[in-house]
C-alpha cells in the first residue's frame, strides 16, 4: 500500500473522528456555531474519501486509452473538495440565517468547548502531516485536503471564542452572527481550492524555481550539443513533462546524439522523480542562439 493510499485512508478515518466529537460539542450546546463547525467536517469526510478514489486511479498505469497515465484525476478531486467546501459554507449560512431570526442561549458551554478544542487538536495535527507528506508525494489531492483541514482548525478556534464571548457577556446573537462569518471564511477557502485545481487541469507551467533546475540540468549534461530552446513544461499531479529542442553539430551521428538525451533524461529524471522528457533534435543552422546554453 503506497505512502499516499494510506493518508488517504488515515484522512476518512481522522474525518468521522473528528465529526463525531464536534457533533457531540453542538449536541451539548445547541449551538448555531458549533453545528457551522460540525456541518463543515461532513465535508471533510466526504473530500477525504474523494480523494483516496482519485489517488486510487491517479496510481494506474498508463494504457491505450490514456497514454499519458491517470494523474490529472487528483486535481478532479481537488476540484470536488472546492466545490463540497462551497456547498458546505450555503449550509452553514442558512443556518446562521435561521440563528439571527431566534437567538437562543448555548447550554454548558464549557463543556461544549473543551470537546471542541479535543477536535481541533486533532484536526491542527493531521492538517500538518497531510499537506508536508502531500507536497513530499506531489499528491494535488492531499495538499488541498490538508489546506481544507487547516482552515477548519482557524475556524474552529474562531468559534470557540465566539462562543465563549457570547456566553460571557449574554449576546447571543453574536453565536449565529459568527457562523456567518465562518462560512464566509469557509467559502474563500472553497474558492482558493477550485482556482489553483483549475490551474493544474489547465497544463499550467512548472514554478520558476523548477524550470531553473530543469535549465541548469539540461547545460550541464548536453556536452556535445549546441543549445536547446524551446523549452515547454507542464505537470500533472506527481508527473512532470518537459519537450524541448536540442540543437547539436550537423554532421554528429544518430547514436552520439541519442547518447545525449539519454544523458540529460536520466539526470531530470533522478532530480526531479516522475519526469517525462520528450526531445527533438535539430541540426546548427536551426539555431535561434537564445533559451539553454550547453556549458563546455
Amino acid at each position: 500500500m503506497s505512502t499516499k493510499f494510506r493518508l488517504a485512508i488515515g484522512s476518512i478515518l481522522i474525518g468521522i473522528v473528528v465529526l463525531l466529537i464536534k457533533g457531540v460539542a453542538w449536541w451539548i450546546t445547541g449551538s448555531v456555531a458549533l453545528l457551522s463547525d460540525a456541518l463543515e467536517s461532513t465535508v471533510n469526510v466526504a473530500t477525504a474519501i474523494a480523494a483516496l478514489v482519485a489517488i486510487n486511479i491517479a496510481a494506474r498505469p498508463a494504457d491505450a486509452t490514456h497514454p499519458y497515465g491517470h494523474d490529472k484525476a487528483e486535481f478532479f478531486s481537488a476540484v470536488l473538495e472546492g466545490v463540497m467546501i462551497i456547498l458546505a459554507a450555503l449550509l452553514i449560512l442558512r443556518e446562521a440565517w435561521h440563528g439571527l431570526l431566534a437567538p437562543a442561549p448555548v447550554a454548558a458551554p464549557v463543556t461544549g468547548i473543551v470537546v471542541s478544542l479535543l477536535a481541533t487538536v486533532l484536526n491542527a495535527i493531521w492538517s500538518q502531516i497531510l499537506i508536508r507528506k502531500g507536497r513530499t508525494e506531489q499528491s494535488p489531492a492531499l495538499v488541498a485536503d490538508g489546506r481544507h483541514l487547516w482552515t477548519d482548525v482557524v475556524t474552529s478556534i474562531g468559534v470557540v471564542v465566539g462562543v465563549a464571548l457570547a456566553v460571557r457577556t449574554g449576546i447571543w446573537i453574536l453565536d449565529p452572527i459568527l457562523a456567518g462569518l465562518v462560512a464566509l471564511n469557509i467559502l474563500w477557502s472553497g474558492w482558493r481550492v477550485v482556482t489553483e485545481s483549475l490551474s493544474g487541469l489547465m497544463d499550467e507551467a512548472v514554478s520558476d524555481e523548477c524550470l531553473n533546475r530543469i535549465r541548469e540540468i539540461i547545460a550541464m549534461n548536453a556536452e556535445g550539443a549546441r543549445e536547446a530552446h524551446d523549452l515547454r513544461t507542464r505537470h500533472a499531479g506527481t508527473t512532470t513533462f518537459i519537450d524541448f529542442h536540442l540543437i547539436v553539430p550537423g554532421d554528429m551521428t544518430v547514436h552520439d546524439a541519442h547518447e545525449i538525451c539519454d544523458r540529460i533524461e536520466n539526470r531530470l529524471e533522478e532530480s526531479l522523480g516522475d519526469a517525462r522528457v520528450t526531445i527533438h533534435i535539430e541540426p546548427e543552422h536551426k539555431s535561434k542562439h537564445e533559451g539553454v546554453v550547453v556549458l563546455p
